[in-house]
Parts: C-alpha cells; sequence; structure tokens
C-alpha cells in the first residue's frame, strides 16, 4: 500500500498507506452521534492497572468525557453501594466498575442516570506479565463501547510501522512495542485481514520479495511471483486471497495481483510506459483498486476494477493550489478514501468522498503523511513532524482531537490493523 522514501528516489514518488461513524442504540441506552456524554472508571480495591487501560482506550475512543475522580473520593454509600448522585454530580453518565470475582472479573456498565447496572461480563485475564494481558483489556474496552454506543471501540488493535527500516508492530495506545524484522531492511509493511499475518517487502540482493509474515508462530512466506525483482507496497483484498503489490522494472512500476493460495502466476493489472502505477488499495468490497499513477505527470489517485480494467482518475487535479498525491487507503465502509497530498511543498492529509469526488483536507501544521484508517472509519493515523520528528499521530475525524501515539524512534509508513479477536502473543 506504501512506498519508502527510498524508493521514492528511484521512481520520483513517496508513498503511504483503510471508515464511519453512526448512531445505535443499545440495553435502553441512547447514544447520539457528536453528542460525548460523561464516563467515569469507578474506584476499588486491586485492579488498579485494569483500570488504567480501560480509562486510557475509552478516552483515546472519542466517545465519551472521561471523568477525573477526585483525589481520595470513594464513591459508594453505605454498605460499598454506589453512589451514582455523586458521579452524576461530577457529569458522569455512565460508571464503569471493575471488580474482582475469584480468577477472574466482572466489569460492570452502570447507568448512572437510572441508577442500575445495564451490563456486566465476566472475563478470565493473563497474568500481568503475560503479552496478552493488555490486548484482552483492550477487547473488554471494546465491549464497553459497545454496550453504550452498539459499536465496538479500537483499542485492541494495533499499528505496524517502519523505523530504522525495521518492522515494529505496538498496540493501538503506544504500549508493547515489539519488532517484527531483525537486522534486515524491510519496506512497506501492511497488515492481513485477519489480524495475525502483516507483509512487508524485504530487500535481498538487489531484489525486494514480499514476505508474508505470521505473528502467532513467527513463520514466513514469500508471496508466489515476488522472488525476483523489486516488489513493493502490498495490500491483502478484503477477504485475504488476493495480494495486490507494484513491482519495479526498467520500464516503469505496475501493479500486479497474485491469488495466494493456488500460487499461480501473478496477473498484471496496469501497463506503465514508462509511468509508475503503485501503492493499489482493495475497496472493502474486493471489486476495485485505487492507487497512484504517474501517468499524466505528478502522482495522482486513480481506480481501476479488481481485474485491472476500468481505469481512471479518482481523486481531481487541484492544478496550481496542490501538488502531488500519495498513499491512498481505502475506508472501512468503502465511503472513502484517505491520501496525502502536496501542500505548498508540504505533505498535507486529505479525505476524498468516493461518489461527489469532493476532497477535503484534514491537517495543516507541520508535513504530515502515510494515513491509515482505524476499523471504525472515525479515526486516522498518520506520520507527522509537528512535535519535532516523524511521530505517530490520531485524528478523530467527528471532534478533530488529534493525540499522538508515542513511538521510541522516528516512524513511518504506518498501517492500521482490524480489531483483534484473539489474542496475539
Amino acid at each position: 500500500m506504501k512506498a519508502l522514501a527510498g524508493v521514492a528516489v528511484l521512481m520520483g514518488l513517496a508513498v503511504p498507506l483503510a471508515a464511519q461513524d453512526s448512531t445505535g442504540v443499545r440495553l435502553g441506552i441512547t447514544y447520539s452521534a457528536g453528542i460525548r456524554p460523561g464516563l467515569i472508571i469507578l474506584p476499588g480495591p486491586g485492579l488498579d492497572s485494569v483500570r488504567a487501560i480501560l480509562q486510557r482506550d475509552l478516552d483515546f475512543s472519542d466517545r465519551f468525557e472521561v471523568v477525573a475522580l477526585p483525589a481520595g473520593e470513594a464513591g459508594r454509600g453505605g454498605g460499598g453501594s454506589i453512589n451514582y448522585r455523586l458521579y452524576r454530580t461530577l457529569g458522569a453518565s455512565y460508571g464503569v466498575e471493575v471488580t474482582g470475582a475469584g480468577a477472574g472479573i466482572v466489569v460492570r456498565l452502570h447507568d448512572l442516570d437510572a441508577g442500575a447496572v445495564r451490563k456486566e461480563q465476566r472475563a478470565t485475564l493473563p497474568i500481568q506479565d503475560s503479552p496478552e494481558f493488555r490486548i484482552a483489556v483492550h477487547q473488554l474496552a471494546d465491549e464497553v463501547v459497545r454496550w453504550i454506543t452498539g459499536l465496538p471501540g479500537i483499542a485492541a488493535t494495533r499499528f505496524v510501522f517502519l523505523s530504522d527500516k525495521l518492522v515494529y508492530r505496538v498496540d493501538s495506545d503506544g504500549y508493547n512495542l515489539v519488532p517484527v524484522t531483525r537486522g534486515e531492511e524491510a519496506l512497506s509493511p501492511v497488515w492481513a485481514p485477519d489480524g495475525g499475518r502483516v507483509a512487508f517487502t524485504r530487500f535481498n540482493d538487489g531484489h525486494g520479495s514480499v514476505v508474508i509474515q505470521d505473528l502467532r508462530s513467527g513463520t514466513r512466506s514469500t508471496a508466489p511471483g515476488t522472488s525476483t525483482a523489486l516488489n513493493i507496497t502490498p495490500s491483502f483484498s478484503p477477504d485475504g486471497q488476493w495480494l495486490a503489490f507494484a513491482r519495479v522494472d526498467e520500464g516503469g512500476t505496475d501493479i500486479f495481483k497474485v491469488n495466494l493460495a493456488s500460487g499461480s502466476a501473478p496477473q498484471r493489472l496496469t501497463a506503465g510506459r514508462f509511468a509508475d502505477n503503485l501503492s493499489p488499495t482493495y475497496s472493502p468490497d474486493g471489486r476495485r483498486i485505487a492507487f497512484v499513477s504517474t501517468r499524466a505527470g505528478a502522482p495522482q489517485v486513480y481506480v481501476m476494477s479488481a481485474d485491472g480494467t476500468d481505469q481512471e482518475l479518482l481523486a481531481p487535479f487541484d492544478y496550481g493550489v496542490t501538488g502531488s498525491s500519495n498513499g491512498p487507503e481505502w475506508s472501512p465502509d468503502g465511503a472513502s478514501l484517505v491520501f496525502h497530498r502536496d501542500v505548498s511543498r508540504s505533505p498535507q492529509v486529505f479525505v476524498l468522498d468516493v461518489n461527489s469526488r469532493r476532497v477535503r483536507q484534514l491537517t495543516s501544521s507541520g508535513r504530515n503523511e502515510d494515513p491509515t484508517w482505524a476499523p471504525d472509519g472515525r479515526h486516522v493515523a498518520f506520520v507527522s513532524d509537528r512535535s519535532g520528528r516523524r511521530q505517530l499521530w490520531v485524528i478523530d475525524m467527528e471532534t478533530g482531537r488529534i493525540r499522538q501515539v508515542r513511538t521510541p524512534g522516528a516512524v513511518r509508513l504506518p498501517s492500521w490493523s482490524r480489531r483483534i479477536g484473539a489474542a496475539v502473543p
């Protein structure tokens, strides 16, 4: 889906990387988009690390105003009952309670206005030192979001990205950083739809093969037909059966796709004629592929059918105002694409409405590029130097809130996973 700046020198391109909001009713609780109800994490004995993760996750969901409990305030009435009145006066509509239950925990959602428990769930968590612990708590946070809004949160997701030519993986909140590659130069990491595998380009003896790595077992395979030449910017089809990628040769750069199950030869989708075509991204229904092409001059975003037919310009030119467009990624609902485009020689993140072809600029401070969608369709992550070095940032499309995902080094080419339903160590 994306290309590294080193490859940009090769092709004259710099390329990066896939979303929706809604109103839901669940369990008698009404949630309206654009309205952020107050939510508080209720105090209790022990389990402080669980509460801290839940509070951060629910804050980062951007669905609630997370209310801080005054220092020293227990918040319970006589006999251990919940002091609903106190929490209402603090501005909270919902309270999340976490208690121990034998070898597990119980998470309860309190409707503070109604003075009642609306939902609860029992869970057995891995030990705190286990690599599975945090993702298990993230999954509970996503359930709390679902209980209130009707849609799950995005806490149980991860990023992969490049840093110093290596691929790293990190949880959505910036914790649990793990190297995926070691001692080898990589490019263009991207998640598979199952959330348990990633694909990336591995450089070796002047070639770039597309490697698919299983994060559970650590096993690797090379995508069929990519062991020769330079193959970059891989992208999985929504069902995970196909892999689209760009191949660089003396005549230019063209997009191919290969069936991962059959192992048959890759199918060529574009005819470069000394132009560059790269950064494919599948639509959620798998019927179309958006990509970048220099066929008309500066790189711009095009679209074609998944078999390579019906190629046309998708993001309109903006002569004299903006420049090259790169790194498209299709939103999970299929309604939008996000990409970066040069504005006054500085890349900024834009979102395109596919039906109307209208383009909206999302960023303006610093250099902002390599956007990638969260599975909820309302959050976009991107790389920005606004803090002084290239770091990962997330913007909420509804509120405009921007936050940093802290990583130890400079970041490039992030890819946001789908929700992880089962723990991946």
